[in-house]
């Protein structure tokens, strides 16, 4: 007796259930600065050719279709959705957000450079400009310490009034990073991705060039989730699990006929 329609509907609440993990873990981060939803995508599992397709009937004729019998569904990869979040304004001078394409670029305690949208910084003990967690921002720009005000403009040049002096002064310039399949960067947490071969190297640049988006001051990137979407998507995955659960209970109570009959 064949147990391949339990395996199948099996693989159906697997999927069902890495797809209702990544949407919790987007309404999760519903509120997180600059977080970009994933979106789960399936694949079908091999199929058993049985009879293949044109194979002879009779002497003059063939088959028109083939006899498969499909043996599953699998979660083959997630996608981030990089659309533009919402900006919030904060009236935060070191607060920074970007409009369009790009991320900003941060050397993490591992030495490798994480990628982000979230431009929530600071300055460091030093007058370094760094994250809410303490890592530099790349390329590393020193705010002084008696610095009154500090105006980032669109194109990523910071500069900075200093008492005693008539002229703003710059200490420098904030650069994005683009990716020709942003897709294909790798989550790390802590809002930071790093680059991959499927992502392909950045192209650096400053703000309003080659592409990149402009550099908004005072502001900060909200996440792209929209929470009803991400319910009705919730729904969904839900009666698709409880449909895959009636399948198993169904083939086991027709199993469970023929062993009473035979």
């Amino acid at each position: 007796m064949t147990t391949n329609s339990l395996y199948v509907a099996m693989t159906g609440l697997n999927a069902q259930n890495t797809r209702m993990q990544v949407i919790s873990n987007n309404l999760a981060n519903v509120n997180t600065t600059g977080f970009k939803r994933d979106r789960a995508n399936f694949e079908t599992l091999l199929y058993q050719t049985v009879r293949p397709g044109g194979a002879q009937t009779s002497e003059g004729t063939q088959l028109t279709s083939s006899l498969t019998l499909g043996t599953g569904v699998r979660v083959v990869s997630t996608d981030k959705m990089y659309s533009q979040g919402s900006l919030t304004n904060t009236e935060n001078a070191l607060d920074m957000a970007v409009d369009g394409q790009g991320f900003f670029q941060v050397l993490m305690p591992d030495g490798r450079v994480g990628y982000t949208r979230d431009g929530a910084f600071s300055r460091g003990p030093d007058g370094v400009l760094t994250t809410a967690s303490g890592y530099v921002v790349q390329p590393e720009i020193t705010i002084p310490e008696d610095a009154t005000q500090i105006t980032v403009a669109a194109d990523g040049i910071i500069s900075v009034q200093v008492p005693g002096q008539v002229e703003a002064q710059e200490v420098g310039q904030l650069t994005l990073a683009n990716f020709v399949n942003p897709r294909g960067l790798q989550p790390l947490g802590e809002n930071f991705m790093v680059e991959t071969p499927a992502s392909g190297p950045p192209t650096v640049t400053a703000g309003l060039e080659a592409g990149a988006g402009r550099i908004v001051q005072g502001s900060l990137e909200a996440s792209n989730v929209n929470v009803v979407q991400e319910l009705v998507a919730m729904i969904e995955t839900q009666r698709a699990y409880e449909i895959n659960s009636k399948a198993i209970s169904a083939s086991d109570q027709m199993m469970q006929f023929l062993s009473n009959k035979l």
